[in-house]
Formats: structure tokens, C-alpha cells, sequence
């Protein structure tokens, strides 16, 4: 499946784009860790991705960030598909790193009567008003990464992520957390990126041309890892699989312009806050030529990692114990 959408762009010098362009925008200073402490490694500042999907949330008043919604609002609807062949219908659910409800707008009332919506940057949160929800909504301005501070254990029937958990550091701790929140059989349901997301880009940026690699382009999980982490975390019943959404660009600059409108800047501790302009133009042309179309657009894949998971119940089919069986196999085949 494939998403082809190409967008039309004012020209600009490419001199005057590199300038302008400082593809990790974001610098902050995340609080100091204690060497002496064991917890979960940090990959990602948490705070400068609050701060690029806050800044990108206001620029021209929310208008920009609408038009790049087409990713997450593709990625939605693949998960509404999903939702809907669960056959339950919800009170409430959680909607988690719902940004400004992407997933949440496409709830109707025969399935779902309410939706509580949680993410970390409020602008995010707070950019679409309630008359876009034909669902009653409430908002929760708080951290993915410390969900128990925010949601009670036991008290959710179900839990959707729509794009937020690939910016968390402690992805087992986040699924863990989760499933404490959900009542017995609840159901987790979530779509994040791929290992192969961006993989057009990465080789592109990562060839540096100013004295050693620096990571640009966010790690990602690998699909081999979900139903590990979901099955550690105590969900049962799993399904986890994968789609794409491809999306074409004039050029490698729309492509990372729409990216920190979408707020998908890297956010890599220890990233360059800056990348000379001779780089860019380089891997500009680097990218075209290694991924280029015939009518001289570029291409950017998405990859998508689907998973359903469910908190364990005593009302939940279980496997027979080993040997129970009264059909021999052998007399089947």
C-alpha cells in the first residue's frame, strides 16, 4: 500500500534553503543523570521533542502542522480499520501521544462514547477544538514516558497509540505501565515507526563530510522486537504486523522541512545542533541519485508497526495443558 502525495513548493536558491535550514533546531539541556543510579538508557532528549512539537504546533497559528498531517492521518485511518474488527464497544479509551487527535477524530459514538487524550506537548494537545470530535473528549497534558503519574491502574478499557512511542526511551517500561492501567482484557491497540523508516535517508545523512558520523536520523525499533517486548510486558493474545506508507517529494529539503513541521526533528542526545550547508546539498543530491524518480521526485517510506495486545483474564481462551489432546495427529494427517 502506498501513499503518493507530492506538494508544490515556491522556488528558492538552494544557497538560501541550506542557510535557512538547521535540521536538529532544537537545542536543550535535559536535567543531569546520576551516574550513580541504574535506569533505562537514554537515547532521545525528551525535552527538545517537546519543544519542536510545541514549536511546530504554533507556527503560522497550527496552519503549517495541518499540512503535514497526511502521514498521521493515513497511519489513523489504518488503525481504525483494525479497531473496528474488534467487535466491543468502549466507554472510554486512552489515547496516547494522541498529539491533536488524529485517531480520536475518527472515533464515532456507537463504538466509543469517550475519549481521554495524553501528550506532552500542549500546543500539540490543544490545537484542534472539541467541535472536530464527534466523541466527548478530555485532555491530559502529561509525559508518555510516566503514564501511573497520570492514568490510575485498572481503570482503562482500552488504550490506543497512533505515531508517539518511538520517541520513548524505556519502550518496555511504557508497555509495562500500559497494561497496569488496562482492566482485565483490556486491550492495548498501537502503530509506531519502523526500523526501515526513513531508510532512504539515512545513508545520505549519516555520509558526513565533516570529520566522523553523527546520528541524524532517530533509531527505531526493529519489527522483531515488538511481540518480545509486548509478551514481557504481560499482554497475551498478540498480533503485531507491518504496512508502509510511501510519500513522494520534490526534493530531499520538502521532505526534512515537513518533517520539523511535523515535529519529527531528530531528537537524539548528543545529536549536532547544526549541519553545514555543503553537507546537506550533498546529501541532497546523494539521496536522488541513489533513490530518484523518473520524473525527478524523491521518494520517503514510512514503515509501520501495528500491535494489538490484551491484558490477561481469567475470561480469555486458554491453551489445553500438554498432553490433554484425544485426536492423534497422526491419524489427521
Amino acid at each position: 500500500m502506498s501513499l503518493c502525495k507530492l506538494r508544490h513548493w515556491q522556488l528558492r536558491s538552494l544557497a538560501q534553503r541550506a542557510q535557512a535550514r538547521n535540521f536538529a533546531a532544537v537545542s536543550s539541556s535535559p536535567p543531569p543523570q546520576n551516574p550513580y543510579t541504574v535506569g533505562p538508557y537514554q537515547v532521545f532528549d525528551r525535552n527538545a521533542k517537546r519543544l519542536q512539537k510545541d514549536r511546530a504546533a504554533s507556527r503560522d497559528g497550527g496552519a503549517r502542522t495541518r499540512t503535514v498531517d497526511y502521514v498521521r492521518d493515513e497511519v489513523a485511518e489504518r488503525m481504525m480499520e483494525r479497531f473496528m474488527d474488534i467487535k466491543r464497544n468502549f466507554n472510554s479509551i486512552l489515547d496516547l501521544g494522541s498529539g491533536p487527535g488524529h485517531f480520536s477524530k475518527l472515533l464515532e459514538t456507537d463504538k466509543v462514547k469517550r475519549t481521554v487524550m495524553l501528550d506532552s506537548s500542549a500546543k500539540t494537545l490543544n490545537r484542534d477544538p472539541d467541535s472536530e470530535f464527534e466523541v466527548q473528549v478530555e485532555r491530559i497534558h502529561g509525559d508518555e514516558e510516566n503514564l501511573l503519574q497520570h492514568i490510575e491502574k485498572g481503570s482503562q478499557e482500552a488504550v490506543l497509540s497512533c505515531l508517539s512511542l518511538h520517541w520513548v526511551n524505556d519502550l518496555p517500561g511504557v508497555l509495562v505501565q500500559i497494561k497496569e492501567t488496562l482492566k482485565p482484557d483490556g486491550l492495548f491497540l498501537g502503530a509506531m515507526f519502523g526500523g526501515d523508516t526513513l531508510f532512504e535517508l539515512r545513508y545520505p545523512i549519516q555520509t558526513e563530510r565533516e570529520g566522523g558520523l553523527s546520528p541524524h536520523v532517530s533509531p527505531m525499533t526493529d519489527t522483531r522486537d515488538i511481540s518480545n517486548l509486548l509478551g514481557r510486558a504481560g499482554f497475551t493474545l498478540l498480533t503485531v504486523d507491518t504496512d508502509e506508507v510511501k510519500v513522494g517529494y520534490p526534493s530531499m529539503w520538502e521532505l526534512i522541512e515537513d518533517l520539523q513541521d511535523m515535529g519529527e526533528s531528530n531528537a537524539v542526545i548528543g545529536r549536532r545542533t547544526r549541519i553545514d550547508p555543503d553537507t546537506l546539498a550533498a546529501a541532497s543530491a546523494i539521496y536522488k541519485e541513489l533513490h530518484g524518480n523518473e520524473d525527478g521526485s524523491v521518494p520517503a517510506t514510512f514503515q509501520i508497526i501495528y500491535m494489538i495486545g490484551w491484558k490477561p483474564a481469567d475470561s480469555q481462551p486458554k491453551p489445553l495443558e500438554r498432553g490433554s489432546g484425544k485426536v492423534n495427529l497422526k491419524d489427521v494427517l
